[in-house]
Protein backbone atom coordinates (compact mmCIF):
# COMPACT_ATOMS: atom_id res chain seq x y z
CA UNK A 1 0.00 0.00 0.00
CA UNK A 2 0.56 3.32 -1.43
CA UNK A 3 1.63 6.07 1.60
CA UNK A 4 -0.49 9.28 0.66
CA UNK A 5 0.26 12.72 2.16
CA UNK A 6 -3.97 13.34 2.82
CA UNK A 7 -6.63 11.47 4.82
CA UNK A 8 -8.71 9.32 2.27
CA UNK A 9 -11.74 8.38 4.40
CA UNK A 10 -13.76 10.14 7.04
CA UNK A 11 -11.37 8.27 10.38
CA UNK A 12 -8.61 9.02 8.32
CA UNK A 13 -5.73 11.58 10.21
CA UNK A 14 -6.96 14.31 10.26
CA UNK A 15 -4.68 17.00 8.28
CA UNK A 16 -3.94 20.77 9.15
CA UNK A 17 -2.59 23.11 6.68
CA UNK A 18 1.27 24.08 8.18
CA UNK A 19 2.05 27.76 8.44
CA UNK A 20 4.49 26.95 5.75
CA UNK A 21 2.00 26.30 3.44
CA UNK A 22 -0.66 29.25 3.98
CA UNK A 23 2.38 31.54 3.74
CA UNK A 24 2.95 29.58 0.41
CA UNK A 25 -0.58 30.00 -0.87
CA UNK A 26 -0.16 34.00 0.32
CA UNK A 27 2.87 34.63 -1.82
CA UNK A 28 1.67 32.79 -4.89
CA UNK A 29 -1.53 34.08 -4.90
CA UNK A 30 -0.03 37.77 -4.55
CA UNK A 31 2.95 36.87 -6.79
CA UNK A 32 -0.16 35.82 -9.80
CA UNK A 33 -1.78 39.00 -9.13
CA UNK A 34 0.80 41.09 -9.37
CA UNK A 35 2.55 39.17 -12.93
CA UNK A 36 -1.00 38.80 -13.85
CA UNK A 37 -1.33 42.96 -13.48
CA UNK A 38 2.02 43.84 -15.02
CA UNK A 39 1.25 41.23 -18.07
CA UNK A 40 -1.91 42.96 -18.76
CA UNK A 41 -0.05 46.26 -18.98
CA UNK A 42 2.28 45.33 -20.96
CA UNK A 43 -0.27 43.84 -23.29
CA UNK A 44 -2.05 47.61 -23.46
CA UNK A 45 1.37 48.98 -24.15
CA UNK A 46 1.91 46.60 -26.97
CA UNK A 47 -1.57 47.08 -28.52
CA UNK A 48 -0.76 50.98 -28.12
CA UNK A 49 2.33 50.29 -29.99
CA UNK A 50 0.79 48.87 -32.69
CA UNK A 51 -1.48 51.40 -33.26
CA UNK A 52 1.30 54.04 -33.00
CA UNK A 53 2.97 52.13 -35.50
CA UNK A 54 0.55 51.58 -38.00
CA UNK A 55 -0.31 55.45 -37.77
CA UNK A 56 3.43 55.67 -38.82
CA UNK A 57 3.21 53.77 -41.41
CA UNK A 58 -0.01 55.32 -43.18
CA UNK A 59 1.50 58.88 -42.87
CA UNK A 60 5.00 56.99 -44.88
CA UNK A 61 2.35 55.65 -47.40
CA UNK A 62 0.65 59.04 -47.72
CA UNK A 63 4.18 60.89 -47.70
CA UNK A 64 5.37 58.51 -50.50
CA UNK A 65 2.18 59.06 -52.81
CA UNK A 66 2.34 63.10 -51.89
CA UNK A 67 6.62 62.97 -53.05
CA UNK A 68 5.90 61.12 -55.98
CA UNK A 69 3.29 63.67 -57.34
CA UNK A 70 3.17 66.95 -59.08
CA UNK A 71 3.85 69.73 -56.72
CA UNK A 72 4.03 73.11 -58.46
CA UNK A 73 5.02 75.08 -55.31
CA UNK A 74 6.99 74.40 -52.30
CA UNK A 75 4.73 73.46 -49.75
CA UNK A 76 5.08 74.73 -45.88
CA UNK A 77 4.89 72.85 -42.44
CA UNK A 78 2.23 73.26 -40.77
CA UNK A 79 -0.09 74.42 -43.85
CA UNK A 80 -3.34 72.74 -45.56
CA UNK A 81 -3.44 70.99 -49.23
CA UNK A 82 -5.26 69.22 -51.19
CA UNK A 83 -4.51 66.31 -52.86
CA UNK A 84 -6.07 65.21 -56.22
CA UNK A 85 -5.57 62.51 -58.34
CA UNK A 86 -5.48 63.36 -62.21
CA UNK A 87 -7.33 61.39 -65.36
CA UNK A 88 -4.08 59.65 -66.05
CA UNK A 89 -3.96 58.12 -62.51
CA UNK A 90 -1.08 60.29 -61.51
CA UNK A 91 -1.34 62.81 -58.84
CA UNK A 92 -1.04 66.86 -57.94
CA UNK A 93 -0.39 68.46 -54.37
CA UNK A 94 -2.94 72.05 -54.69
CA UNK A 95 -3.58 75.00 -52.80
CA UNK A 96 -7.23 74.67 -53.91
CA UNK A 97 -9.97 72.99 -52.01
CA UNK A 98 -12.98 71.30 -53.16
CA UNK A 99 -14.66 73.82 -52.14
CA UNK A 100 -13.39 76.51 -54.27
CA UNK A 101 -13.84 74.30 -57.10
CA UNK A 102 -17.64 74.53 -56.28
CA UNK A 103 -17.47 71.17 -54.35
CA UNK A 104 -16.13 68.87 -56.97
CA UNK A 105 -12.48 67.62 -57.74
CA UNK A 106 -12.37 70.37 -60.87
CA UNK A 107 -10.14 69.65 -63.37
CA UNK A 108 -9.01 66.51 -61.98
CA UNK A 109 -10.88 62.78 -61.85
CA UNK A 110 -11.31 62.94 -58.15
CA UNK A 111 -9.92 64.61 -54.69
CA UNK A 112 -8.06 62.69 -52.48
CA UNK A 113 -7.92 64.25 -48.71
CA UNK A 114 -6.89 67.29 -47.34
CA UNK A 115 -3.23 66.88 -46.15
CA UNK A 116 -0.74 69.44 -43.77
CA UNK A 117 2.86 68.80 -44.01
CA UNK A 118 4.68 67.61 -40.44
CA UNK A 119 7.79 69.22 -38.96
CA UNK A 120 9.54 65.80 -39.73
CA UNK A 121 8.24 66.08 -43.38
CA UNK A 122 5.97 63.62 -43.61
CA UNK A 123 2.32 63.96 -44.71
CA UNK A 124 -1.09 63.53 -42.45
CA UNK A 125 -4.12 63.30 -43.69
CA UNK A 126 -6.73 65.63 -42.15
Amino acid sequence: MNVIPYSTSVGGAVIKATEEGVIRHKALTAMEEQTNMQLEQIRKQIELLAIQAQEIQMRKELSMLIYNAKLSFVPVIGHLYYLYEKKDSSHVLSLISPKEYGGGAGPYKSFIAPVKLLADHTWVEI
